[in-house]
């Protein structure tokens, strides 16, 4: 009898174990995501199966409902239902995958969960996704290297995953031996700010010099382009551009930060550019936070607002002659955006982040380490721009 729950129970901690691990925030520490697809398959039952897939994302994504007590100046008791109902796809695809049957069947389904997680509908909470620490085993193998790594996960679910554990493992020592970070683009300059929840809401000319004069001071020489974190112009407006135009005057540099753009059925959560001479939005969120931001069921209600996703539009702009992968906030902690762009081939990777509400948590470390992996997998250059 204590063998019924005994098993169970090694395998839940295990796998929460993996997942505490895997997303600390430190780049390096991703591969220990790749324990969960055989702590999956070795479950005996479905319901077992379904709490070790519960146990690593919740593992994984502990810093939600900290966070979202913060954003909303409340009790914790919010976060944590959402923590639970976002958890709710990623254990509803790994539970109804599960099979007791044999090892080429189990692969096939993980393949599948695998797949789910990465794309639209469930991979809009399709956090934590193990395939994201392909970057970390093989850094440059692009697509090569996902499908190489998808591999070795679909058998770690079969009777050879000794096998695949060694061979990851060791890919991960290997890496981790040799690791160097992603280049950073040639002319470009991110720029961090510690501004707290007022970046965004504060949109007043002060702010706006304030700004201005740090890029002035932080500026490097050969400097071209200057990155500001995700919402550091608040709303893009014909004044706000005309103020942004008239501060670089005299300047060769050009501006890309975050903005929003409002009409009467909603916003875009965007990046701009700005220089002396001219201006463009350049790119569109294409997945914002569900929930807090993307708000699908409001036209159901007949109501208006919340930020537009997307989804698949603009996943290259063009930057100085350069194509440019922009990646906001919430879509550094999914896998379809990156992928998408990465398909076009991209030069440059661009991340930018409003993360006041994630302090005391490892969710900034989380979205910064997601980036490096897809960069250095890809062998793109990053440039990296958040607000704390």
């Amino acid at each position: 009898m204590r063998r019924d729950w005994l098993f169970p129970f090694i395998l839940v901690v295990a796998s929460a174990t993996s997942g505490y691990l895997g997303w600390s925030g430190y780049a390096l520490a991703l591969p220990a995501a790749i324990a969960f697809p055989a702590l999956w398959s070795l479950a005996r039952s479905r319901r077992t199966a379904g709490l070790v897939s519960a146990a690593y994302f919740l593992a994984a994504s502990r810093g939600l409902p900290q966070g979202v007590a913060t954003f909303y100046q409340s009790d914790i008791w919010p976060g944590l239902l959402l923590w639970l109902v976002a958890s709710g796809g990623f254990v509803f695809v790994h539970a109804m995958l599960w099979s007791p049957r044999s090892d080429r069947w189990r692969a096939l389904r993980y393949v599948i969960a695998m797949i789910l997680m990465a794309l639209p509908p469930f991979g809009i909470v399709g956090w934590a996704h193990p395939i994201t620490a392909a970057g970390i085993l093989v850094p440059g193998w692009g697509w090569i290297g996902l499908a190489a790594v998808a591999a070795g996960l679909a058998i770690m679910t079969t009777r050879y995953r000794p096998a695949a554990a060694m061979a990851l493992v060791g890919f991960w020592l290997w890496s981790a031996a040799f690791w160097t970070a992603p280049e950073i683009g040639l002319g470009w300059q991110g720029v961090d700010l510690q501004l707290g929840k007022s970046l965004g809401r504060d949109n007043s000319l002060d702010r706006h010099r304030d700004l201005a004069a740090i890029l002035r001071d932080q500026r490097r020489p050969a400097t071209t382009f200057m990155l500001l974190p995700e919402s550091a112009l608040g709303f893009w407006t014909s004044s706000v551009e005309r103020l942004w135009r008239r501060e670089l005057a005299g300047s060769d540099v050009s501006l890309v930060a975050g903005a929003a753009v409002v009409d009467p059925e909603g916003y875009d959560n965007v990046l701009v550019r700005v220089s002396k001479d001219d201006s463009e939005v350049l790119y569109r969120e294409r997945m914002p936070v569900p929930g807090s931001m993307w708000q699908p069921w409001l036209p159901l209600l007949g109501k208006s607002g919340g930020a537009r996703a997307n989804f698949f539009a603009n996943p290259v702009v063009t930057v100085g002659g350069l194509r440019v992968v922009p990646l906001i906030c919430y879509e550094q902690l999914i896998v379809w955006p990156a992928l998408q762009s990465m398909l076009h081939d991209p030069d440059l990777v661009v991340v930018v982040g409003n993360d006041w509400w994630t302090k005391g948590t490892a969710m900034i470390g989380i979205q910064r380490a997601s980036a490096v992996a897809w960069a250095r997998l890809f062998g793109k250059p990053l440039v990296m721009s958040f607000n704390t």
